[in-house]
């Protein structure tokens, strides 16, 4: 069967499923090559050269003049990130992007996030993937060795406590913590400076 290009993505973002076997899919395996290609070598640039900027700008085919970005990282799909201004995310990041990622203004992610958007069907491991975009509200903070999961979405100014495993929506203002991640405390709005 002939499909367009770009079917893989529609599929991933109805949430899927898709199908590794079936040839709309080599369109993914090319961008997954291409990202980790460029992920590499923005990481064997020493951390105090900052030319492995240029490899993350074409990774998210944007300039990073208003993000910073920490090597090593590791992205499977630049072209399902996206940015907006302010963004900070310190280094040991992997994003596994097929899903779709973004960060809105102000996000500041401590070293070691794991974000996954994509897993695979309980039935059908081997072959059949699922997904769910993640959505980082503005201003939200994510602290060392955080795992965000499929389809969550964290609130604007909400802060994700280290090592907190998020597999659920956090509200905005929310302090989040622990495995699975609970709320434990609302913070004061009125007390927020950006």
């Amino acid at each position: 069967m002939k499909y367009k290009k770009g079917y893989v993505y529609q599929l991933m973002n109805q949430g899927g499923p898709t199908v590794v076997s079936e040839s709309y899919f080599k369109e993914a395996t090319e961008e997954m090559i291409r990202a980790r290609t460029l992920c590499a070598k923005a990481n064997a640039v020493l951390p105090d050269d900052p030319s492995y900027v240029s490899y993350l700008e074409e990774l998210f085919d944007r300039k990073l003049d208003d993000v910073r970005i920490l090597t090593p990282f590791t992205c499977d799909f630049g072209n399902r990130v996206k940015f907006r201004k302010g963004v900070f995310i310190n280094h040991s990041a992997i994003l596994s992007a097929s899903g779709g990622i973004e960060f809105e203004d102000g996000v500041m992610a401590a070293p070691g996030l794991r974000i996954a958007t994509i897993n695979h069907d309980f039935y059908d491991r081997h072959r059949t993937y699922t997904y769910g975009k993640v959505t980082l509200k503005k201003n939200a903070w994510i602290g060392m060795n955080v795992t965000i999961c499929p389809g969550v979405t964290v609130g604007k100014y909400a802060v994700i406590g280290a090592g907190a495993v998020v597999t659920k929506d956090v509200p905005d203002y929310a302090f989040v913590a622990g495995v699975p991640a609970r709320v434990i405390k609302m913070l004061d709005p009125h007390q927020m400076k950006d």
